[in-house]
């Protein structure tokens, strides 16, 4: 029997479905499992085989209590969601491994870059991706976006038009850094989601248009089968030490079409669903590299000019007690 555990599922109902589905394709015993810090408020948790309440992230008891989970559910393959957990988890790969249970995880080096706005510019530029300019906070120009170097959501995000709108606390923090912003009436923006083999060899490319976004993730978007995606396979070709789905993030202008790095996160998105449904089988291609330790061949047979338009839905829990 091949179990899979998903971590921090908290409401990543479609991706948990994903991987049930696929999984139950090729062992009709096999399990998905998650865990969460309140497993009986995830709606994740509600639709796994089963659910796991464990510590913070933070907590220096988290990897002793998610192996221990992993062992005693006889997990084979372990799929991180945070961009929190990857470094301790990138960490501690060898007590996993030696336990024959799969981590599918990008190199430590590549998640200390991603988790790092600064660090990512330079892997870009060093790639041959052009980016936003970074500014000093002495020397800028208007309009600019001040975001943490550290982090991936949209927590601290501010766009800034005239001066007075800068504040002490961003001028001062050590943490918030200024970037030129990239308008949206000029640039359309796009959340692409690469596969990597375990050989960090690129598979697979579907470039999301976002058309909407709510609360930092896409609410209605479209895949886009364009310039984006032949950059995109021409300059990560091969990423050093990805594996598995790696989610970009890029602006295209308008007229010109010229393409500028964002962000680089080594995990599923939250916009991924739209890829799956296109025909991006990562899911799939996890169990075949992971479980099956089956080679995988390049995919580009995805649907493009798919609109995904989400909506909000309900799961309702019998008998709850708070």
């Amino acid at each position: 029997m091949s179990n899979i555990l998903i971590t921090s599922a908290g409401r990543r109902v479609s991706l948990v479905k994903a991987f049930i589905k696929e999984l139950k394709l090729i062992d009709e015993q096999g399990q998905v499992f998650v865990t969460d810090a309140l497993p009986e408020l995830s709606a994740a948790a509600q639709v796994a085989h089963k659910a796991f309440e464990i510590c913070k992230i933070d907590s220096n008891r988290y990897i002793d209590v998610l192996y221990k989970i992993c062992i005693k559910n006889k997990v084979e393959v372990i799929i991180p969601t945070l961009d929190t957990e990857l470094l301790i988890l990138s960490e501690n790969h060898e007590k996993f491994l030696e336990a024959n249970i799969k981590i599918v995880l990008s190199d430590k080096a590549l998640i200390k870059k991603s988790g790092n706005k600064l660090k990512t510019h330079k892997l870009f530029e060093k790639i041959g991706v052009g980016t936003s300019k970074i500014y000093s906070k002495n020397k800028y120009k208007l309009p600019l976006f001040i975001k943490p170097k550290n982090g991936s959501n949209s927590s601290e995000n501010y766009i800034i038009k005239n001066k007075n709108q800068i504040s002490k606390y961003m001028l001062e923090s050590r943490s918030l850094c200024f970037f030129e912003y990239l308008d949206h009436d000029l640039y359309d923006e796009y959340t692409c989601d690469l596969y990597y083999s375990k050989a960090s060899d690129l598979k697979c490319v579907i470039p999301r248009k976002r058309i909407e976004i709510r609360a930092g993730e896409v609410s209605k978007g479209i895949t886009k089968k364009n310039e984006v995606k032949t950059f995109l396979e021409r300059n990560f070709s091969s990423l050093n030490g990805a594996r598995g789905c790696i989610t970009v993030q890029v602006f295209m202008h308008k007229v010109n079409k010229e393409i500028k790095g964002i962000e680089i996160n080594p995990r599923f998105g939250g916009g991924f669903p739209l890829s799956y449904l296109a025909g991006g089988n990562y899911p799939k291609w996890i169990i075949w590299e992971y479980i099956l330790n089956k080679n995988l061949d390049y995919y580009d047979d995805w649907k493009a000019d798919l609109l995904m338009l989400r909506y909000d839905d309900e799961i309702l829990v019998n008998d709850y007690k708070d």
